[in-house]
């Protein structure tokens, strides 16, 4: 397993992390190598699924000896977070502030990202631990608060999550975001259910391309 310094480089270099949530067990599989073969370089694998812990282990094998890196998201609690953790993640996101979660996440030198609204739900992740913050909902805030949060706390790594797409994705990296969490912007659910996977290559890659864009 690579360390948490080199996770969060390679979601910084992919600069979108592309969140996998509902997927069935039998194509998610497919669907992670198109999108990384799209040129997304971190993958996540949404925890409110009872099957989390086999998909999660089937992705990090399929995308192994590659330079993804294969995480989990919507990580709630402790048990949830040791249970992908087993399952080979390499990184948490959640969309709340669990200290157990990001004391778990440590133990193991598995990257932490609690989410976070305000600067006292910052402070409290920054003190349990966290690597990087999950600004989320971000599109209810806008880029502008990405600001808001890293003026008193210093250059701390956010990666704001929610409403993110190629139309705005460029104002968020303007603000000073590390990357970005998206999810029906660049995971396409149509046509994943045509069973289209060149289409879902295609989705993927015109987000790659509009983060490519957005940081040039």
């Amino acid at each position: 397993m690579v360390d948490t310094q080199q996770v969060q480089e390679r979601i910084v270099e992919s600069g979108v992390i592309a969140v996998l949530r509902g997927i069935d067990a039998e194509r998610i599989v497919p669907v992670a190598r198109e999108i990384r073969d799209a040129g997304v370089g971190a993958i996540e694998v949404t925890a409110n699924d009872p099957r989390v812990r086999e998909k999660v282990a089937a992705v990090d094998e399929a995308l192994a000896g590659t330079d993804a890196v294969v995480g989990a998201g919507t990580v709630l609690d402790e048990p949830t977070a040791q249970s992908v953790i087993d399952a080979g993640a390499e990184f948490v996101l959640a969309p709340d502030v669990n200290p157990d979660v990001v004391t778990t996440c440590n133990r193991h030198g598995v990257l932490s990202a609690p989410g976070v609204m305000t600067p006292t739900e910052a402070v409290t992740a920054i003190e349990a631990g966290a690597d990087v913050l999950k600004l989320f909902p971000a599109s209810t805030v806008g880029p502008n608060h990405i600001g808001a949060l890293q003026g008193p706390l210093g250059d701390v790594p956010v990666v704001p999550t929610g409403g993110i797409g190629p139309d705005n994705v460029e104002a968020f990296f303007d603000a000073g975001a590390a990357a970005v969490g998206a999810g029906s912007s660049i995971v396409d659910y149509d046509a994943i259910a045509d069973d289209d996977m060149d289409r879902v290559r295609e989705t993927a890659a015109a987000m790659v391309d509009a983060v490519e864009n957005a940081r040039d």
